[in-house]
């Protein structure tokens, strides 16, 4: 039996939440990238005997397209599947419920899921630091109390059909500290990015800020007066910590 962790995170944190949570299974987990779009997602050997995470960030209440897209192109065959969104603060809404349809549709059995926070990816005031030592002890607590679960979900949250996606907003650009190295576009997990003036195309950006993290030289940025009011937008909601959820 293997631990697999399947995941979308173009930034780190639902990397390191879904590590805090697989290594309580295994200490040694198999990866799959679903921010690598040369993966060959069919070709992925799942067996019925695995102990499966599927971990994804929530964007605007949704779980990311691309991800959802090569997510369902991996056979299940039957393998428990706890499924994990990570959220800055704000609200996960219907990510999970989306999530939950994907697994299923490609043949993973859903035993457990698992809303988690951790810094917000365009505004890091917002869950600054987290997951912290708390969450840590917490999603590790998670980790031990579904090990043995067998049986499905009883019930995860979200709507169907899902809230309206909206658009990508802030799409980061290059500064003029651009020196065109490629790593940006590279690295893009939807190849929104050319490779001659490396801008993105904001109708494939999914403002997921891979490109602005992995810049070696700190040269992409996103707008920041848009930054300010969208942190203003959700200053009430992000006010308090919110803590992380275990569905069972």
């Amino acid at each position: 039996m293997n631990t697999v962790e399947i995941i979308f995170s173009p930034t780190g944190g639902t990397e390191k939440v879904a590590h805090i949570i697989g290594r309580q299974w295994s200490e040694s987990t198999v990866k799959i990238d679903l921010c690598d779009s040369k993966i060959d997602f069919p070709g992925c050997d799942i067996n019925k005997e695995d102990q499966v995470l599927v971990a994804m960030p929530s964007f605007g209440g949704r779980a990311p397209s691309a991800a959802i897209e090569r997510l369902k192109k991996i056979a299940g065959n039957g393998a428990r599947c706890t499924l994990v969104c990570v959220y800055g603060n704000r609200a996960y809404e219907d990510t999970l419920a989306e999530m939950e349809d994907a697994a299923k549709e490609c043949g993973f059995r859903v035993v457990a899921a698992i809303a988690a926070v951790a810094q917000h990816s365009i505004i890091p005031q917002y869950a600054a630091n987290r997951p912290d030592a708390s969450d840590e002890k917490q999603l590790a607590e998670f980790a031990r109390r579904i090990s043995d679960k067998t049986e499905a979900v009883a019930s995860i949250p979200g709507n169907r059909p899902y809230k309206k996606v909206g658009g990508a907003g802030l799409v980061p650009k290059p500064s003029k500290d651009c020196v065109k190295c490629g790593v940006c576009a590279k690295n893009c997990p939807v190849q929104a990015i050319d490779t001659i003036k490396f801008r993105a195309d904001s109708k494939k950006c999914i403002a997921c800020m891979r490109c602005a993290k992995q810049c070696p030289h700190n040269a992409r940025k996103v707008n920041s007066t848009m930054v300010s009011v969208a942190a203003m937008a959700i200053k009430r909601a992000c006010s308090f910590r919110k803590e992380n959820e275990l569905f069972l």
